[in-house]
């Protein structure tokens, strides 16, 4: 069974259209990347499956239950993290789990879900003289509450330093092992690549790609990047090489070559260059980034 299902869903507000007939289907236990430019109906998406938002067309549901006549029983099995979150500045981190627990009828005890987030040693001080990166991470022991079936994560690295956003990678694993659907809406693609099942790139209000980030390279035709070490260059190399099928680019930075090619013409640029006369001491291939696939989609490039 499908963790959330949304069917044909439009929203508009005002004269803004945020969603423009959006479709998508994440599984149980998937980690699904959400991603798009601001204003292009990622929250606005987030808020229609919580029941925040109604939307003006179409059906969402969230583990089962319809969105807008049981949200209730989904909140009761959802973790949220979301963006622009409220803390009580005069509550300690144990007054705030408390208070989730108790919202939520669950039987967590406060201190092992801080442990989980590194606020162990703070469990007893007020919110208010925390850093904003300890605000995340207690915001996010919250959303821990009660072991959901779903976490939505939005922009949950946002104020983390790089240690808290490898910690929270290593939560978000952790639960995705256990069976817990994580949907993480984020602008990090770094973040969303290191932990994402498959990703969605929304534009627009209008989901353009869902796919895992192997298949959008090979959607988007970004191949990959040869990059080759060699004793000597030689002459003429870039215009010789781009004459070649399969070869799109080749940049020249001393003794180092990098050859934006399809995959099956890598080992034809190796051959190539050693029929120049270049002996060849070293290759390794780069993958395109998530930034230029993420871009591709969200300029209308694809």
């Amino acid at each position: 069974m499908a963790a959330i299902q949304i069917e044909d869903v439009h929203k508009t507000f005002g004269d803004v259209r945020a969603l423009r007939g959006v479709d998508l289907d994440v599984d149980e236990g998937e980690v699904f990347g959400f991603l798009g430019p601001n204003g292009a109906g990622k929250s606005t998406t987030i808020n229609i499956l919580l029941d925040f938002v109604r939307a003006d067309q179409g059906d969402a549901a969230v583990l089962g239950h319809d969105a807008r006549e049981e949200s209730v029983a989904i909140r009761d099995r959802t973790g949220v993290l979301p963006e622009g979150y409220d803390l009580y500045d005069r509550l300690t981190a144990r007054e705030h789990l408390r208070f989730a627990i108790e919202s939520k009828d669950a039987d967590n005890d406060p201190y092992p879900l801080l442990e989980r987030v590194g606020l162990e040693d703070a469990i007893d001080r007020k919110a208010g003289g925390y850093s904003s990166g300890m605000r995340q991470r207690l915001a996010l022991a919250m959303a821990l509450v009660g072991d959901p079936d779903l976490l939505i994560l939005d922009e949950p690295t946002s104020g983390l330093d790089p240690n808290g956003a490898r910690e929270l990678r290593d939560i978000v694993e952790t639960e995705a092992a256990g069976g817990t659907t994580v949907f993480f809406s984020s602008h990090i693609l770094g973040q969303v690549e290191a932990v994402c099942d498959r990703v969605g790139i929304i534009r627009d209000g209008e989901l353009v790609a869902v796919d895992s980030i192997e298949g959008l390279r090979e959607n988007v035709g970004s191949g990959s990047t040869l990059v080759v070490e060699v004793d000597e260059v030689p002459d003429d190399v870039a215009h010789r090489l781009k004459s070649r099928d399969g070869v799109e680019s080749v940049s020249v930075d001393g003794n180092t070559l990098r050859i934006g090619c399809a995959d099956d013409a890598k080992t034809m640029v190796i051959d190539e260059l050693e029929e120049m006369g270049s002996t060849v001491s070293d290759f390794s291939t780069e993958e395109a980034p998530l930034e230029d696939l993420f871009a591709a989609y969200t300029e209308g490039e694809v």
